[in-house]
């Protein structure tokens, strides 16, 4: 792969290095733009060490370097592909930070509850105690067998590697959450009101066209559009990723109208208020202790 974005001219002395071959050791010498060499030793392939595809959420050139990945970075493809959606994100607010800013947070709290959620999933299927660490801590063996199981856990929630039935989705909920208040725009154009059912009505198409021209995969691209279509309003039996995505949303609305009451010298939202507020109305028991977290 040749990325068209570089020069070798540009190249500074980092652009070639040597590594260590992690099957036998050998030295081996890669380019910066090598995705991957054989090890002249042991005949093993080795993806570059230093490859990094951060450069893919802004680059003109990302889809001709992305259709090119080799088999080792095809999982990084929805890493990218939520980077590159808050990039489009930025794009169609322009200077509008005030809903960039939304977005942004509530994409944060995303991503913090759905690893939550997914270590608890993780935990569950894996029979790990809630109470772990209370258990006696002179076991040697027992807290080798936690440290492992924790990495083991740490490692595929990092990955986003969980077992498929779990459903949480870390690239479908953080494209949801860039893209759930999408349809602002239009509809304050069409209705002249940002109400929650015109942003529900006019959102989908506008993150279908964003999506799709990203290249992202039909099923995830159904998926989110699903949620901006109604991420106000929970149905009877939801989606893991949809109350992520909804508890996140929530937690920033009600962070965001605290701070505004308090600019505009207003009395805040009780703490009693808050509290019964967090107790019936939070999907995810991971979003609702992040709430008791943010706002109390």
């Amino acid at each position: 792969m040749k990325c068209p974005g570089q020069d070798t001219q540009y190249w500074n002395q980092d652009a070639i290095f040597d590594t260590k071959c992690p099957e036998c050791g050998s030295s081996m010498e890669f380019f910066k733009d090598d995705t991957s060499r054989k090890c002249r030793n042991c005949g093993k392939r080795i993806v570059n060490p230093s490859m990094d595809f951060g450069c893919a959420s802004y680059c003109q050139y990302a889809d001709q370097c992305i259709a090119t990945l080799p088999e080792e970075f095809v999982k990084q493809r929805e890493d990218l592909l939520k980077d590159r959606v808050a990039v489009e994100m930025k794009r169609y607010f322009q200077s509008d930070f005030r809903r960039i800013g939304h977005a942004m947070r509530v994409a944060r709290y995303a991503e913090q509850i759905g690893k939550e959620e997914l270590a608890k999933k993780f935990d569950e299927q894996n029979g790990n105690s809630d109470n772990k660490l209370d258990r006696q801590k002179d076991d040697q063996a027992e807290k080798n067998d936690l440290r492992r199981s924790d990495l083991q856990r740490d490692e595929q929630v990092k990955k986003n590697d969980m077992p498929k039935e779990n459903n949480v989705n870390l690239a479908v909920i953080l494209c949801a959450a860039y893209l759930h208040d999408i349809g602002i725009k239009e509809s304050e154009r069409k209705y002249n009101s940002n109400a929650p059912k015109y942003q529900e009505l006019e959102g989908p198409p506008i993150a279908r066209e964003i999506l799709e021209k990203l290249g992202a995969k039909a099923e995830l691209v159904e998926e989110v559009c699903d949620i901006v279509g109604h991420h106000h309003h929970p149905r009877e039996n939801e989606t893991i990723n949809f109350k992520i995505l909804y508890d996140s949303d929530l937690i920033t609305n009600l962070e965001e109208d605290q701070k505004e009451k308090l600019e505009k010298n207003e009395e805040p939202v009780s703490r009693e208020r808050l509290e019964r507020i967090i107790a019936k109305s939070f999907l995810t028991q991971s979003g609702e202790q992040k709430a008791r977290t943010v706002l109390l």
